[in-house]
């Protein structure tokens, strides 16, 4: 589940070391699976601050927001449960990143890196679901706690006039949380407990632009493929 763009191999901080800082939005997809295989969506929102020197090495952190939504978490597999609806969601709640990442300028035009990124959510995602079972009406809340991340990659790097970066590599990424039903509803897939999910894809690609701007400002628009698609930007600025 990885949180924002990856960024250019190359840091955009001034060679002789600074900060860049920067605002991103990025639209995430993913397939979480337990017994049965779920749609996972987020949007999420950050900020970033960065330092960077020698145009060959980065560490940065973020702080944002994501919501989240499971698509038919709440099916019943049992006919005498039926529930309100079948979809999770739950909106904005905070997470944090931290990574960094290193570059070779193989030449002037081209060049390859490397990155390592970690994302925790600080909070639970919690949504309730209504029904009955045996004619037995009921409420229950399922909560997602403990949604962790952590990707590592390579990138090569080709630098284009007016000084725009356009890049690609792989990745390789793992995630996990658990999810637990308050009460015990015979059917639904979370009632027996601390059930451990996870990303069902490991392995995946990714391929975006920075173009530079005006008085130190950059864009930067990234795709990202690992069995779904997930694509977001941002802007930075250097210090």
């Amino acid at each position: 589940m990885a949180s924002g763009l990856f960024g250019p191999p190359q840091t955009v901080s001034k060679e002789a070391g600074g900060l860049n800082t920067a605002i991103g939005y990025f639209y995430h997809e993913d397939t979480f699976k337990n017994d049965t295989d779920h749609l996972i969506r987020q949007n999420q929102i950050y900020s970033q601050v960065a330092y960077g020197a020698k145009n060959m090495w980065e560490i940065y952190g973020r702080i944002g927001v994501s919501d989240l939504k499971i698509s038919d978490c709440f099916s019943s597999t049992n006919v005498l449960t039926t529930t309100s609806k079948l979809d999770f969601e739950e909106n904005w709640k905070f997470f944090g990143t931290l990574g960094a990442k290193g570059f070779y300028p193989v030449n002037k035009i081209f060049g390859i890196g490397a990155f390592i990124q970690g994302t925790y959510h600080f909070s639970n995602y919690t949504d309730s679901v209504a029904g009955s079972n045996n004619g037995t009406p009921y409420v229950a809340d399922l909560k997602i706690k403990n949604l962790w991340d952590i990707n590592a990659g390579i990138g090569f790097q080709l630098t284009a006039p007016r000084d725009i970066k356009l890049y690609a590599g792989p990745y390789v990424y793992y995630s996990e949380a658990k999810a637990s039903l308050d009460s015990n509803i015979p059917g639904i897939e979370y009632a027996a407990g601390n059930v451990s999910i996870r990303n069902k894809s490991i392995v995946g690609g990714f391929a975006g632009v920075d173009i530079p701007l005006f008085k130190g400002f950059h864009l930067n628009v990234e795709g990202q493929y690992a069995g779904r698609f997930s694509a977001g930007a941002a802007i930075s600025y250097i210090y």
